[in-house]
């Protein structure tokens, strides 16, 4: 509503037909975050997983009912072997609906431990014509947010001279705060078979690798 009117009053205060124009050009795109916003408050009422929980399900995935304990405010981490290598996999403590302090998380888990590699996993938005659910590989802190816990991340990481590693799973600005559809549930498995690939081609048998699962974890247990 403000982002209409402002349009709609900025173009009537200078007269300028142009800047009412632009309310025309958006608009679809403002009816699509009105679509999720509406559907994310009986996601979070009923604390249904959302678009951008797919890094915290892909974590749970990974620790597949191990102990976990909590690591920093909102955190938890669990240790489990995979191939001969042991996986500390931290994320949100859940169900409730909470992103909790991954930077902290990170940085404590590093200061613990003798880690080869990290690997962040996080939802990312997709371009039009791009499959929901795509998985994305790449380099670096794979989170979004105003920055400070990617900082705290990358700084820690720099620190200990862990390699950083990302899978992104794409989807759109209308999914990232909706009820969790099924195209995204399944890409976690995906996620899950490229972390596991990630670990294999960057890692020997005795190594610690870290996996952070950022994103709500609201809906999505430990």
């Amino acid at each position: 509503y403000k982002v209409i009117r402002h349009y709609y009053l900025m173009g009537k205060k200078t007269m300028n037909i142009y800047i009412i124009m632009q309310i025309h050009m958006i608009l679809p795109m403002i009816l699509q975050q009105i679509e999720a916003y509406s559907a994310a408050l009986q996601a979070f009422k009923d604390g249904i997983p959302i678009g951008d929980g797919v890094g915290p399900i892909v974590a749970a995935k990974l620790i597949n009912g191990a102990e976990t304990r909590e690591i920093a405010k909102e955190m938890v981490a669990a240790e489990v072997e995979f191939e001969g290598r042991k996986l500390i996999i931290t994320k949100a403590q859940g169900p409730g609906g909470t992103v909790g302090k991954p930077g902290d998380a990170v940085t404590n888990i590093l200061n613990e431990n003798k880690v080869k590699m990290l690997i962040t996993v996080d939802a990312a938005g997709k371009l039009e014509g791009e499959e929901v659910g795509e998985i994305a590989e790449g380099v670096g802190a794979a989170i979004g947010g105003p920055g400070v816990e990617k900082y705290k991340i990358e700084e820690a990481a720099n620190k200990f001279g862990v390699p950083l590693h990302a899978v992104a799973i794409k989807q759109g600005m209308e999914h990232v705060v909706a009820p969790l559809v099924e195209p995204l549930f399944e890409a976690t498995d995906k996620a899950v078979s490229s972390v596991k690939g990630l670990i294999l081609d960057y890692s020997q048998e005795g190594d610690t690798i870290l996996i952070a699962g950022i994103g709500n974890t609201v809906g999505v247990g430990q």
